[in-house]
């Protein structure tokens, strides 16, 4: 909505030189305007624009001068002068643009002057010999070129000097690129140099042929001697591998055009061009000077990439439009596609598939150029039938799914274009029942819907045939498209695919009939099913349909709006949506959101029509559902035009929504609150720019005045008003003790109000913050820097630094003292996130001008020199002399820590201070300091200080066991202890580690007795006394942050210090801040420590430093930094190879910082560029990493290893790694055959590493959705190496499987390669093209189900199915099913068995879940699978000793029972399948009893693959189908052979689970109504269940079970059950009751304890509405509980179940008339209610919500229709709640009883004594302690939201208790702990909400509890009513 405003364009002005002046002065005359005059006002002119101007006035000038003036020489002088300006110009410059137009209409007399002026410029040019100024004389000569008709003409004069210089200058460019060999920045320089030389060679042929052909046919002459020197240069540099591509490309362009301009006869030239790419160059009949240039190109094999920029060039260079060529001219067409085919399976580097993918596209589109008038040959061969087609739609269907975005998209225009070439050759017959159309659309309607090319290739097909026969083949597209959207990476797809069918439908329909009845047929379609989505869908799924579907609709049908509204609006009230789904309202607040965004609508227009209402958009406003409430927001902010004015119910609306909406705990919530808000603010500043404009024209004025608009100062006024109450309300929101979201929203908010309302010089402004600013709220917002959120301490300070100078104001002299002294004692703090608040505190005080009088004067000496230069800024100033306090402090701590590690641990970490000057740093702006001298000693300083550091800790995180050191230290001799500690743990995991094998028994012995003086204890605590004498504990952990802290924060201080180096190497030193040399210091540094940290923390930062290193290396000019990575990483990678024992490079902890290390110099290089330090380190790490021979060391090949699987896992290198993904996998699958241990951990990683970098990053929990696959053919299309290297080690794999020997002989690498088998899968559009077939894989893969491995079985039976495809499953299935053995085999192998079935089990359930359901080819195939499985049904039954392989096949027959129960609607009889199945079970064991103990193999999962089958058995015989059958088959199978009572009592209780989950099941169903009253059916199957599951619920031992049956009890109705209790159990409801209590009390599972509650409250429910007493102590007891479930401490499961419980008893027992519990109970429950509602888990308070939407609607249905918010969000549902409270003690007229209560709540339970200490103890207690735990409740928002409803009701009814005993003791209690609160906060030191974070905000909050309790106190005891309305003003 909100644009942004244009940039300003920027022109440089031309300067003249004095002799220019002269000249023009001299001609020029005071009196009137001519040329000369004209012209040197012009250059007198300093701004580009203006020049333009004066430029544009020339033409008309020399129009009026007459026909003579042409000899006049002030014309001459003039047009010389415009001539050098013209060549003086830049390219990029507009004046050059301006001048060249203007010059073009330039009258006939003055051309010959002109030309010859410009003639001479040009010769000027042309003499030019330094090879850096080449480019300027290029640009020049392309300018001139370019619809210019003087610089052409000149061109034309100097034709064979600009022919020369050309040819001059590719050969020099070329020999200085040679020279400059290695240096990247000169040479990437060059390169756009001669790309630039070579493109103005091809225009100087293109633009000026004429000149050319007439001169070309001497065959001596210069002009052709010229021609074929530049086709040899461009034939060298296409043939050119060092250079760009780019250059490439275009030489390959330049070599077809050259040689199309001289070659003779043009008849032979696409013969010519055929020979060159297809190799078969005979030199007879070739002329001399072609073999001569392009030698090269004739002789021998062409590389891949010349013979594809080579098919470029004939095919952009050619003319193919109306058969110019004739029929060499079709042959070249067709061999040229035959040659692109070839290189599509070699090219795959992906700057060259693009390449690849592009030209492509170019040639269908000559295709379709050439067939327009090619020969009837041509069309037969381009048909769509044909086989060069189809190749291509193979190289699509390979590639449409290609990661690069480039490649996908000229896929599509691939596509595209073949489908218009189809239609070309068709034309005539009829398209839509084109065959190859047909059989393109079922192809592709078979395919998944994930498949992203599937989306595009429809939405082309869609444009060719239209949607209607679409529609015709699948009516549910629509609806299967819009169920695909929950993906965000496919709902761009979909949208857009349903935006083509829908349109290309709304077109057909309005084609073909003319009245407008369709338009409802086209709703039904598109319009309806979107609206059922929007009610009822998920979150992601209706968010995306808004986003990207929505939009398009209403584009193209906007009336389709009233629409919408009118059905939305029907069932608005009643379908309020939930937490979960946005309902009727919902989708009504998103449809008229986007609507109004788009244009479609005015909110006011629709207000006014009441068609939503005010009440209806509060409700969104505050919504559970997160999505509603954005959109209802987003309907009030989001406008069409920027300038709409902003109505007044908006403003209420937007306030209501802030109150209740900032403390939001989803980040993308906050996002999009602020960016809404934000667009908002806009609209009201720009639309309040209009209104002052109005407001000063006056005649507008008057206009307004007669209308019955506001005056436009009424609206700014309200306007005013409305940003002043809204920063009023952010600020009220930092109140103490708020939460981070609270907070972050608020600082954003107030953040961009001050950056949209900032005030530029003398302009009116509606708002501005600066005034809304007091010293208050400057102290507020500084102490956010005490929050423990970085991004909160981020947003305040921006919002301080954009209000700094009203801040330093309104602070005085001594707050900055105070601040200062306090961010000094932070900068030293224990606590790793105090620094960063004193470095935020230091950056905002270094803005103040005064800073150095008032507190730096103290710390420091002062430095006159430095006032003397008032050039200084302030910033600069303060700046280092902050630093220079630090480092002083700094290295006085470094000398004591030297003395003591653990003593500066304790008392002052280092880190803390360093951290705090790479934080001043970081914000001056290092480019234009002044005091260079100053800097330049204190960054040598800083360098000296990081390396002092980085020597003390670094000890520490390079020991072999960082994370646990704790060395044992008193006073005295803590320094030579502290040493030897460190000489112990000295790394013992270097080479020397893996080369000899210690004896480990002296080794200990050794350690032992070393040991024995002082054990390294992790948790012992030492205690030593500091500087000031106190005891202080130091813990390991403390002394590891102290030294990875500081290690990290002198990496950062290193890194920005690298950045102070100028990048263009200044000739004297004098430049930077920095020299050359510490820069390579820094760079050794970093490179020991990297190679040495064994800590993550430290190595990982380390990097982060060394980044910004190696980034600044590779810009800069200076040869020896240049070439440092490459000379790095060289002699790492030696290092590695040498693995000599004494290198201290560490090999375990995954290498370490070794992958960081080659990571940070590989990062270094340019993405653009040839990347030869990746290929250089590839193919080094490629040949460590694969399998060495015995005598080698493994330790290069785990390093190689590591470093490999860093760089897979790098996205910086991004698509350039690709090509190395092949060999990483074998040496992955090679590296896990090892037998060393370390080798096969690194190859599992890597491994990892790749399966991720190639399918994608796993979104889901589901180890086998489709997401992350791929077709077969796209994977071996893109790695072909794999396919010959898998097949291999498969069959290699499945001999040691098949030998026949039963010994278990396991191959390590079949895991691998099932693993990635399993990802492919066949795709039907897999068609007879590919030579990288799957089937020679299936035997193999069949042959692993073998495997002696459980896990490798499994795996075997996922990894067929992907490689059969879905018509061939049935085939599949027989021939396994047929390979196993009868009865009587001699031989039966159970693995063997086990491997087959479990493949049978997988290929048979993706084929049921296949779309091709209906089809009879599929049910003939189902038939004939249920015949042969019947064929070895005696594996599932006792003949079979193995029960795992009874259980693999029992799954088999469950899979098809539950499936075929739902084919048995469409009329399959299966009545002989079922009598089978009712075989097996009654001759399974759990007829008779079992005769196993549970140890047997395999027992459990066949018992509970055998009840499955019953319970799949019983449902399906119970249903309707069977019962109502009449056959003697139906009869037999519909008296099942176990009864689910029966399963209820066997003594397994795996087997009662699943019946009891069953029972559950269909109780639920019955619930929820989805099975017919009266069906029969599963009703039958749940009568008389209830005696067997009370017996069973008092004896169940089981806790699963137990908790099963008490869920089931739950959900059965009390009044069929409670009457069975007596007979069965022998007990009454009440004893029930307490029974069920019990439960609750005894049991220590959460989830027991929560149902057992859940169902003793159904109980006490029902016993008290049929008026049964309940004993009060039962009662007691039944309260006490819910409260102890809502205690703070629970766990979400019992807090879930309290919520559901409250919600239940809310209609009865809250908010009865009566007061059924009495009121202390009754408001306990509230209580509990209150406190759930500030729970820290957001399903907690949205369940808790949900009491409120319960009270709400009761109390809309008794009062009648007035609307009321009813499905709300916990921040309104707890306002609303202490409301409710209020209203019900009036209306039980408890008032004088309750408001003590409710005061007591006011007040608090805490003791402000108590609670400071065990705050004082956990302050101290955890180095990373957070304070309270629950992040999201704000006690003052609950305190302030209580007290508003209690004054508003003591007002009402006009209250007062003089004499109330319980309130005298209230306000004792409240006025002591109001003194002692206030001695407490006395006592703190100066700085509390920096020193005492903690106790500070929570006295803060205790203090205001007191006195708003205090206040309402005196107010009630006053017998002075009339006070009231003052105390709620």
């Amino acid at each position: 909505m909100v644009l942004k405003k244009k940039k300003e364009i920027q022109v440089d002005a031309f300067l003249l030189d004095q002799q220019q002046l002269e000249k023009l002065q001299r001609f020029s005359k005071a009196q009137e305007q001519n040329l000369a005059s004209l012209l040197l006002h012009c250059a007198q002119l300093s701004n580009g624009i203006q020049q333009i101007q004066c430029i544009k006035q020339i033409m008309p000038l020399i129009s009026k001068m007459d026909q003579n003036s042409a000899c006049d020489p002030m014309v001459k002088a003039c047009l010389d002068i415009l001539g050098e300006t013209y060549f003086a110009l830049g390219v990029k410059n507009p004046l050059k643009k301006v001048l060249a137009s203007s010059l073009n209409g330039l009258p006939e007399q003055f051309m010959t002057l002109a030309i010859q002026s410009f003639v001479s410029c040009l010769k000027e040019e042309l003499k030019t010999t330094d090879i850096y100024l080449y480019r300027k004389v290029l640009d020049n000569l392309a300018s001139c070129m370019e619809d210019f008709s003087l610089g052409r003409a000149s061109i034309k004069n100097l034709f064979e000097e600009v022919l020369q210089f050309l040819q001059k200058s590719l050969l020099d460019i070329q020999e200085e690129n040679r020279q400059n060999h290695g240096n990247r920045i000169v040479q990437t320089q060059l390169m756009h140099d001669l790309l630039i030389a070579i493109k103005v060679s091809m225009m100087l042929v293109q633009k000026l042929q004429e000149n050319i052909q007439g001169n070309l046919w001497r065959h001596e002459s210069f002009v052709w001697q010229s021609m074929c020197s530049l086709l040899k240069s461009s034939t060298n540099f296409l043939m050119d591998e060092t250079l760009l591509q780019t250059v490439q490309t275009t030489s390959g362009l330049a070599v077809i055009l050259f040689t199309k301009a001289m070659y003779e006869p043009v008849e032979e030239l696409p013969s010519l061009v055929s020979d060159l790419l297809l190799g078969s160059m005979k030199h007879t009949g070739v002329p001399a000077w072609f073999v001569s240039s392009c030698g090269i190109l004739c002789t021998g094999e062409l590389p891949d990439s010349v013979l594809l920029f080579l098919c470029h060039g004939a095919l952009a260079m050619l003319e193919w439009k109306n058969g110019s060529m004739g029929e060499n001219g079709e042959k070249l067409l067709l061999d040229i596609v035959s040659v692109l085919l070839s290189l599509s399976s070699e090219l795959k580097e992906s700057s060259m598939a693009t390449s690849l993918s592009r030209i492509f596209a170019i040639w269908t589109s000559s295709a379709l150029a050439a067939l327009v008038s090619g020969s009837p040959d041509l069309k037969v061969k381009l048909n769509g039938n044909s086989d060069i087609i189809g190749k291509l739609l193979e190289y699509i269907y390979t590639h449409w799914e290609h990661p690069l975005d480039a490649v996908r998209h000229q896929t599509k225009l691939i596509f595209k274009n073949l489908l218009q070439i189809h239609r070309t050759t068709i034309t005539g017959s009829n398209e839509k029942s084109d065959p190859f159309f047909a059989k393109l659309i079922k192809h592709l309607l078979s395919l998944e819907w994930h498949v992203k090319g599937k989306y595009a290739s429809l939405g082309c097909l869609v444009e060719c045939v239209g949607t209607e026969n679409i529609l015709q083949l699948d009516k549910t597209i629509p609806v299967q498209i819009l169920d695909v959207m929950n993906d965000q990476s496919l709902a761009p797809y979909a949208s857009d695919l349903l935006e083509t069918m829908f349109t290309n439908h709304k077109t057909h329909f309005t084609l073909s009939f003319q009245e407008t009845t369709w338009i409802n047929q086209w709703h039904d379609i598109w319009v309806s099913p979107l609206l059922v989505i929007l009610c009822e869908g998920n979150h992601d799924q209706t968010t995306y349909i808004i986003d990207y579907y929505l939009p398009k609709l209403l584009k193209c049908s906007p009336d389709s709006l009233s629409y919408m509204i009118r059905i939305l609006q029907a069932s608005a009230d009643a379908n309020l949506g939930s937490r979960s789904t946005r309902g009727a309202l919902g989708a009504l607040m998103a449809c008229l959101r986007t609507a109004r965004a788009h244009g479609h609508l005015e909110l006011s227009n629709i207000m006014s029509n009441g068609l939503v209402s005010t009440e209806c958009i509060k409700q969104g406003l505050v919504h559970q559902h997160n999505q509603v409430c954005i959109d209802a927001l987003g309907l009030l902010c989001e406008t069409h035009r920027s300038t709409e004015i902003v109505s007044m119910e908006e403003m209420q609306l937007i306030q209501f929504f802030i109150t209740y909406n900032l403390n939001s705990q989803s980040p993308s919530v906050r996002q999009q609150i602020c960016s809404l808000l934000r667009k908002l603010f806009c609209r009201i500043q720009e639309s309040s720019q209009v209104l002052y404009k109005l407001q000063q024209n006056k005649t507008n004025q008057e206009l307004l005045e007669n209308s019955t608009e506001k005056h436009p100062l009424g609206i700014l006024q309200q306007y005013k008003d409305f940003m002043s109450s809204v920063c009023d309300r952010l600020f009220e929101a930092l109140f103490p003790g708020s939460s981070h979201p609270t907070r972050f929203s608020a600082l954003s908010i107030l953040g961009s109000i001050a950056e949209i309302f900032y005030v530029p010089k003398g302009q009116a402004q509606v708002f501005q913050l600066n005034q809304e600013i007091n010293s208050a709220r400057v102290q507020t917002l500084i102490q956010c820097f005490a929050s423990t959120f970085e991004e909160v301490k981020v947003l305040a300070f921006g919002l301080l630094m954009k209000l700094r100078d009203v801040a330093f104001n309104l602070q005085d002299s001594e707050d900055l003292d105070l601040l200062f002294q306090a961010a000094m004692d932070l900068s030293t703090s224990t606590k790793p996130y105090d620094c960063v608040t004193a470095s935020y505190l230091l950056n905002f005080l270094v803005h103040h001008k005064e800073l150095h009088h008032i507190c730096l004067g103290k710390w420091v000496e002062h430095n006159p020199q430095m006032d003397e230069s008032t050039s200084v800024s302030t910033v600069e100033k303060n700046t280092l002399t902050v630093i220079k306090l630090l480092l002083v402090n700094v290295e006085e701590e470094i000398f004591q820590a030297k003395k003591s590690l653990l003593q500066a641990a304790a008392s002052f970490p280092m880190y803390g201070r360093v951290h705090c000057i790479t934080g001043a740093l970081q914000q001056l702006p290092l480019n234009n300091l002044t005091l260079i001298a100053e800097w330049k000693e204190m960054v040598a300083r800083l360098i000296l200080m990081s390396y002092k550091l980085s020597a003390v800790v670094s000890p520490v995180v390079q020991s072999s066991s960082p994370e646990g050191l704790i060395p044992m230290d008193s006073d005295s001799e803590s320094t030579g202890r502290l040493q030897m500690i460190l000489h112990e743990i000295q790394p013992q995991d270097t080479n020397d580690y893996f080369m000899q094998a210690k004896t480990l028994k002296e080794h200990c012995k050794v350690e032992s007795e070393k040991l024995a003086d002082h054990r390294p204890l992790e948790n012992i605590c030492t205690e030593m006394r500091g500087k000031e004498r106190q005891t202080c504990d130091v813990t390991a952990q403390m002394v590891l942050v102290c030294c990875w802290r500081s290690m990290k924060e002198v990496s950062l201080l290193l890194g920005t210090l690298c950045k102070l180096l100028p990048s263009q190497a200044a000739p004297e030193p004098s430049g930077g801040l920095i020299t050359v040399e510490q820069v390579k210091n820094i760079g050794e540094y970093f490179k020991h420590h990297l190679l040495q940290s064994r800590h993550r923390g430290a190595f990982e930062l380390a990097y982060a430093g060394f980044v910004q290193l190696t980034g600044m290396l590779s810009r800069c000019n200076n040869e020896s930094l240049h070439k440092m990575p490459e000379q790095w990483l060289s002699s790492v990678l030696e290092e590695i190879k040498s693995c000599d024992p004494s290198s201290t490079l560490c090999a375990t902890r995954r290498s370490a910082g070794i992958p960081f290390y080659i990571q940070a110099l590989l990062a270094s290089e340019p993405k653009k560029s040839k990347t030869d330090l990746l290929k250089m380190t590839m193919e080094e790490l490629m040949s460590l990493a694969a399998p060495a021979n015995e005598s080698s060391s493994v330790i290069p090949q785990v390093h190689a290893l590591n470093i490999l699987r860093a760089l897979f896992r790098d996205t910086h290198l991004g698509e350039n790694i690709m090509p190395y993904v092949a060999d990483g996998i074998q040496a992955a699958i090679l590296g896990f055959m090892s037998p060393v241990w370390a080798v096969r951990n690194s190859s599992t990683l890597l491994f990892s590493a790749l399966i991720t970098r190639i399918f994608g990053v796993k979104r889901g929990k589901d180890e086998n959705s489709k997401k992350n696959r791929m077709t077969g053919r796209e994977f071996f299309s893109r790695f072909p190496s794999l396919y010959p290297f898998l097949l291999k080690q498969l069959e290699v794999v499945t001999n040691t499987l098949n030998s026949e020997a039963e010994e278990l002989k396991i191959h390590p690498s079949l895991f691998l390669l099932l693993l990635i088998l399993g990802r492919l899968y066949p795709s039907p559009m897999d068609g007879t093209y590919s030579a990288l077939s799957m089937a020679p894989f299936v035997p193999f893969i069949i042959r692993c189900g073998h495997s002696p491995v459980y896990r490798s079985r499994e795996m075997s039976g996922r990894a067929l199915v992907p490689f059969v495809m879905v018509n061939e499953v049935p085939r599949t299935v027989q021939s396994l099913l047929e390979g196993l053995p009868d009865s009587t085999s001699p031989c039966i192998r159970q693995n063997n068995i086990h491997g087959t079935l479990l493949q049978v089990f997988h290929l048979l359930q993706s084929y049921l879940e296949s779309k091709q359901l209906v089809s009879l080819d599929f049910q003939q195939g189902l038939g004939d699978i249920i015949t042969c499985i019947r064929t070895k049904l005696w594996l599932a039954k006792r003949p079979n000793p193995c029960l795992v392989t009874r259980a693999a096949y029992l799954d088999v027959l469950v899979m098809l029972s539950t499936r075929l129960g739902n084919f048995e609607k469409q009329g399959m009889q299966l009545f002989g399948f079922w009598e089978e199945m009712n075989n097996v079970i009654s001759d399974s064991e759990l007829m008779s009893s079992i005769p196993y103990s549970s140890a047997v193999p395999g027992l459990i999962q066949y018992l509970q693959s055998i009840t499955k089958l019953v319970i799949a058995v019983v449902s399906v015989t119970a249903g309707p189908d069977v019962q109502s059958s009449s056959s003697p088959a139906a009869e037999k199978i519909a008296k099942p052979s176990l009864s689910i009572v029966h399963l209820l009592h066997c003594e397994f209780h795996e087997v009662r689970l699943l019946a009891l989950e069953a029972v559950l099941l269909w109780l639920r169903q019955r619930n929820s109504k989805q099975i017919a009253e009266g069906g029969g059916g599963i009703l039958c199957l749940l009568t008389d269940l209830e005696g067997t599951l009370l017996t069973m619920a008092m004896k169940e031992k089981n806790l699963q079970c137990f908790c099963k049956v008490l869920e089931i009890l739950y959900n059965m109705d009390l009044r069929n059950m409670l009457p069975k209790t007596e007979h069965s159990i022998k007990i009454n409801p009440h004893e029930l009751l307490t029974w069920s209590l019990n439960i609750v009390d005894i049991s220590n599972s959460t989830e027991v304890q929560s149902i057992a509650l859940k169902f003793a409250s159904k109980l006490v429910i029902h016993l008290l509405q049929n008026h049964q007493q309940i004993s009060e102590e039962v009662m007691n007891k039944w309260v006490q509980l819910i409260v102890y479930f809502c205690g703070d401490e629970q766990q979400t499961e019992m807090l879930l179940a309290a919520a559901e419980v409250l919600k239940s008893i809310t209609t009865f027992l809250l908010i009865n008339e009566k007061l059924i519990l009495g009121l202390s109970d009754t408001l306990a429950m509230w209580k509990c209610v209150v406190l759930l509602l500030q729970n820290e888990d957001l399903v907690v308070r949205d369940a808790a919500a949900e009491v409120i939407q319960v009270a709400q609607s009761e109390r809309r249905s008794s009062k009648g229709t007035e609307f009321a918010l009813r499905i709300v969000n916990a921040p309104m549902a707890l306002d609303l709640a202490f409301g409710i409270v209020c209203e019900l003690l009036q209306r039980w007229g408890e008032i004088r009883a309750g408001v003590p209560i409710l005061l007591e709540w006011l007040l608090g339970d805490g003791d402000p004594k108590r609670d400071s200490e065990t705050s004082a103890l956990e302050e101290d207690d955890y180095l990373f302690d957070k304070g309270e735990m629950n992040f999201w409740a704000e006690k003052l928002t609950h305190v302030r939201q209580l007290s508003k409803h209690l004054l508003q009701l003591i007002s009402m009814t006009h209250l007062t208790l003089p004499d109330h005993g319980e309130l005298n003791q209230l306000s004792r209690i409240a006025l002591d702990q109001a003194q002692l609160v206030g001695h407490l906060l006395r006592a703190l030191p100066p700085t509390p909400e920096f020193s005492k974070t903690a106790e500070f905000t929570r006295l803060a909050i205790q203090n205001e509890r007191i006195s708003v309790c205090l206040k309402i106190l005196d107010l009630l005891k006053s017998d002075d009513p009339c006070k009231n309305e003052n105390l709620e003003k």
